[in-house]
C-alpha cells in the first residue's frame, strides 16, 4: 500500500511514534480515502465504490447501526459515540482528518494494550504489543475489553514527565538551589524523592 509519508506526519496523533502510525496505517488502512467496509458478522457486505466524499458518507450513513462500517485511510471505527446517523460528517473521509481521528482512538487502543503488557518499553517487545492492538482495532476487542468505548489509561509516565510535576525544591530543602538552576537536572532529580508520584500501582 502507498501512502502518503508527509500527510501521516502532518495529520497523525502525536501521542503516537511516526513508526507505529505507519504500520498502523499500512496494515490496517486504506489507501484509498473513500475507501468504506461493511461487516455483518463474519461476512463483508459488498458495497458500491464511492466516487465522491458524498457517495462515501451516504453508504456509511446507510450501514451504520446496522453493520459494522469501517472507513477512510485509517478505517475508522464509523458511528463510535454517534447517537445519530446526522452526526456523521465529512471528516470522516476528508484524509487529514481521518488520519486525525483514526490515529487519536488507535492511541488509546496502544495504551490499553500497552498496560496490559505491563508498559514495557523493551524494543523486542513492541511487534508483540503491535500486533495485538492491531488486532484489537481490527475487532474492537482485547482480552474481554471492548477498546473503542473503554477509558483511555494514558501515557505511561516517564521519569521526565514526572521531574515536571515535582514542586521546586525550597532553599531549606536543597542545599545548593544554584547548582539546580544553572547546572545538571539529572542532580536536581537525585535529590526529589519520586517514588510517590503517579499514585496508582501498575
Amino acid at each position: 500500500m502507498a501512502f502518503d509519508a508527509d500527510l501521516l506526519q502532518k495529520c497523525s496523533d502525536p501521542s503516537l511514534k511516526p513508526a507505529i502510525v505507519e504500520q498502523f496505517v499500512r496494515q490496517a488502512g486504506s489507501p484509498d480515502p473513500l475507501a468504506v467496509t461493511v461487516r455483518s458478522g463474519s461476512r463483508i457486505i459488498l458495497v458500491p465504490p464511492a466516487k465522491t466524499p458524498e457517495q462515501a458518507l451516504e453508504t456509511v450513513r446507510e450501514h451504520v447501526g446496522k453493520a459494522v462500517v469501517r472507513v477512510g485511510v485509517t478505517q475508522y471505527p464509523a458511528g463510535i459515540g454517534v447517537r445519530d446517523v446526522s452526526e456523521l460528517t465529512p471528516a470522516l473521509v476528508d484524509p487529514c482528518e481521518n488520519i486525525r481521528m483514526g490515529t487519536a482512538l488507535f492511541g488509546k487502543v496502544w495504551r490499553i494494550v500497552l498496560k496490559w503488557y505491563g508498559n514495557p518499553t523493551a524494543e523486542e517487545v513492541i511487534p508483540q504489543v503491535l500486533d495485538d492492538a492491531l488486532d484489537a482495532w481490527k475487532t474492537g476487542k482485547f482480552e474481554g475489553t471492548a477498546v473503542f468505548s473503554a477509558p483511555d489509561p494514558g501515557e505511561p509516565k516517564s521519569v521526565e514527565r514526572r521531574r515536571e510535576d515535582v514542586p521546586q525544591a525550597s532553599p531549606a530543602a536543597d542545599p545548593a538551589p544554584s547548582e539546580v538552576s544553572a547546572g545538571d537536572p539529572n542532580k536536581a532529580a537525585i535529590r526529589v524523592d519520586l517514588s510517590g508520584i503517579g499514585g496508582r500501582a501498575p
